[in-house]
């Protein structure tokens, strides 16, 4: 098949779930297009699942669920998660009504139509952008620069992907036995990066936690592909940079963010 034949990756999943009759399993959907688009990016496929499925509690993580809405758009509200790892078509008769939300800290979720809700999460728009400017930000928690980070991964690094389990669990806070992982990427080449956030806390602190993930993901997801860890810090202090300085498969990189006001008109445009 010549490559501009080739469907897009949701068309694909599209096509695997409607062959598999429409109740079926990710790694069923995933065998299937690589058995039919050999060459397809294995990461690429199991984002695409997350993304559209309509109760997985990690969609909001990607571009095209980054602001508020009911899940009421064909092309990314087709799949529902009845349980980890199995797929079926969302029918909103059967499965409910569901939603992207907002809530009151500014986070985002999934709901389910009819849920209680506080006024915020329901508020229609796009969250609040960091954009060039005047005025240097820093995140004051973590889970804030997680979630800016899991929406805008390949600023980390060009290619790099959230990483997806054969069980459709995404790479944000990704669980294992010894812990949460800040963030576990997929890069252009299919080798893992852990991603640590440092936001107050010691270097000693955040390389110990990169190193003790980076060890766990070789033993048991890594099988033949290289895994290195990024750190990502607002500052690298002195310390930082003599804690991994002998480390070759772990980088640090600073952020910058900056905030740019504009003046609103009036309601007579003025």
């Amino acid at each position: 098949m010549a490559a501009h034949e080739r469907p897009t990756v949701r068309e694909m999943v599209r096509e695997a779930v409607q062959a598999l009759g429409g109740d079926t399993t990710n790694v069923a959907v995933r065998d299937w297009i690589l058995r039919k688009y050999p060459g397809t990016n294995r990461s690429t496929i199991g984002c695409t699942i997350v993304i559209c499925t309509v109760n997985h509690d990690s969609r909001m993580h990607y571009p095209e669920n980054g602001k508020p809405r009911m899940a009421n758009d064909e092309r990314y509200d087709f799949l529902f998660r009845p349980e980890r790892g199995r797929l079926v078509w969302y029918d909103p008769a059967k499965h409910g009504v569901w939603r992207i939300v907002q809530h009151e800290d500014g986070s985002l979720g999934v709901a389910r139509e009819g849920h209680k809700v506080a006024a915020a999460e329901v508020e229609e728009g796009v969250p609040e952008a960091v954009g060039a400017g005047d005025a240097a930000v820093g995140f004051q928690a973590e889970d804030q620069l997680r979630d800016y980070l899991a929406l805008n991964v390949d600023s980390i690094e060009d290619g790099l992907q959230l990483y997806v389990d054969e069980y459709g669990n995404a790479g944000v806070e990704y669980a294992t036995p010894i812990g949460q992982i800040d963030l576990l990427g997929e890069d252009a080449q299919g080798d893992l990066v852990v991603v640590e956030l440092k936001v107050g806390r010691g270097p000693d602190t955040a390389v110990g936690q990169l190193l003790r993930y980076m060890g766990w993901i070789k033993r048991h997801l890594a099988e033949d592909r290289s895994v290195r860890g990024i750190i990502v810090a607002q500052h690298a202090s002195e310390q930082l940079k003599y804690a991994v300085a002998d480390l070759p498969s772990v980088t640090v990189k600073e952020y910058e963010l900056t905030v740019t006001l504009h003046e609103v008109p009036g309601v007579d445009g003025s």
